[in-house]
């Protein structure tokens, strides 16, 4: 088994976890971010990667710009991983790749700990891949429990580029925002991230 095959509901029973649903529970003082003319630029091809419509292609020119703008913004004193193998604990079925991972480690050879943000990819149904997120998280928290580097709150994101619905793990809690944000804007995204980091320091 691998992260792939969480659903909502058999993450929640594997892992005994509860549920909580919000509208929204992002802190309201978020201030969005300006973003540098690079990841506009790069934004410009947006309409390509949504008339192209794959994963892949709104991962190369959405996702995958935008959290490397958050490792600007941090002064590449953190890290971005895309497509990593994250392997935790095979027998509960913690293993397989991650989309993307931040870690607060400047090290970008390998994971380390601790990781704090979890951005799964999907082409369109983002309700597909929250089982799958909420995994990697689990895992995100073993992983940063396991190397005695352990946050109170473990981010994620399941994403089409042009969509973007939060959550977040704390102990046994995982919490859904119900709101799905839009990109563009990307300078509410960008906030959002970035306040998503600090908190792991």
């Amino acid at each position: 088994m691998a992260y792939s095959q969480f659903t909502l509901s058999k993450v929640k029973e594997d892992f005994h976890l509860t549920t909580v649903e919000e509208t929204r529970f992002l802190p309201t003082n978020i201030q969005p971010l300006e973003p540098s003319a690079r990841l506009l630029g790069i934004l410009e091809d947006l309409p390509w990667a949504v008339a192209v419509d794959t994963e892949k292609a709104r991962s190369e020119v959405i996702i995958n710009p935008v959290l490397l703008e958050v490792r600007r913004i941090f002064n590449r004193k953190i890290s971005v991983f895309s497509g990593e193998e994250f392997n935790v604990d095979v027998a509960s079925g913690l293993n397989g790749v991650c989309d993307f991972l931040i870690s607060l480690s400047p090290e970008q050879l390998t994971v380390e700990a601790p990781a704090v943000v979890i951005v799964e990819a999907k082409k369109s149904d983002i309700k597909s891949g929250i089982g799958q997120c909420i995994a990697e998280m689990v895992a995100a928290q073993k992983f940063n429990s396991a190397k005695k580097k352990p946050i109170q709150t473990i981010y994620g994101t399941v994403s089409s580029g042009t969509q973007w619905r939060f959550l977040k793990l704390e102990e046994q809690t995982v919490t859904i925002d119900l709101t799905d944000y839009s990109l563009p804007p990307v300078e509410q995204i960008l906030g959002f991230l970035v306040w998503m980091v600090q908190q792991g320091y």
